[in-house]
């Protein structure tokens, strides 16, 4: 029996399927497919959390955005900062506010 998964799997994922018996068919992307399959893990792990709502799921967003920016070149720190930064120019979810709409000046 096989089970098809084609999708980008945490580092440690082979040898624990090697534990279990089971023969894992893996290969090493390239930088541009790393990048897209880093996006499509993403949306799954977004999907997977709104469905489930748990820390756990949280962490695995996390864990992909830390490899999407390590992937182009930034490290957690630059991460980081570019967060800060953002909270400091525009703020961040803190408040809670919910913008329903903005009324022009006539």
């Amino acid at each position: 029996m096989q089970t098809h998964y084609n999708k980008l799997v945490r580092d440690k994922i082979p040898e624990i399927i090697k534990s279990k018996d089971e023969t894992p068919i893996y290969r090493v992307l390239t930088s541009s497919e790393y990048l897209s399959a880093l996006n499509q893990k993403l949306q799954e792990e977004v999907s997977e959390y709104l469905d489930d709502n748990c820390l756990e799921e949280l962490s695995d967003i996390l864990e992909v955005a830390f490899a999407i920016a390590a992937a182009k070149g930034y490290t957690p720190y630059e991460l980081a900062q570019a967060r800060d930064a953002k909270n400091n120019r525009n703020g961040a979810f803190n408040k809670k506010f919910f913008l329903e709409k903005v009324v022009q000046p006539t």
